[in-house]
């Protein structure tokens, strides 16, 4: 079974979707690691009680992003990580975890991508009064939310819908599709 990390910086609840499917057997692979970026996050919290181990690090405390990313993939070396999975991780990926795993990070956004990239999609989208947005899953490149694009399933936002429940559905459509998405990859599908 392949091995990942799922890397968050707040709530964690696309890594509680990952950790619960991985429960109910519809996603077969190892989540051998949180990396968190964020020292008191809510997902450190979901980690401790899955059992997964953590690694909890503040880039602050790194004189340069390379020393702090090298920190993180000397400990994914370490539990031999396949795949990377990033669930609300909230820091731009850079060169030395790219290159070490080109190809093998993944991203989820909550819109249609190419529209509304970082941060507060939903707001973004909310606020533009579109019809239609989404969820989407994709490599992870040098740029913000620019990778190229996996998976995406629309989201209809109804006249009625308020910011919170336009990401009620988000979310809820982000719990099904990321964990389908991981398992097509760790069984071996070309996306």
């Amino acid at each position: 079974m392949k091995k990942i990390a799922v890397f968050a910086s707040g709530n964690g609840s696309n890594f509680q979707a990952i950790i619960d499917a991985v429960k109910e057997k519809k996603l077969s692979c190892n989540v051998v690691l949180l990396v968190c970026d964020k020292p008191g996050a809510y997902c450190i919290e979901r980690a401790e009680k899955a059992n997964v181990p953590t690694l909890v690090l503040s880039p602050k405390d790194f004189p340069s992003k390379a020393e702090y990313e090298t920190e993180i993939l000397n400990r994914l070396k370490e539990e031999k990580v396949e795949l990377i999975v990033l669930a609300g991780y909230m820091r731009l990926i850079g060169e030395t975890l790219l290159s070490a795993y080109e190809g093998k990070i993944i991203n989820i956004h909550p819109s249609l991508l190419p529209a509304f990239p970082g941060l507060d999609a939903i707001g973004q989208a909310y606020n533009a009064k579109v019809k239609i947005t989404g969820v989407t899953v994709h490599y992870v490149d040098e740029g913000m939310d620019t990778g190229p694009i996996i998976a995406q399933e629309a989201v209809r936002v109804e006249e009625t819908d308020t910011r919170e429940s336009l990401q009620e559905k988000i979310q809820k459509v982000e719990h099904s599709l990321y964990p389908s998405v991981i398992q097509k990859l760790c069984s071996g599908e070309n996306l």
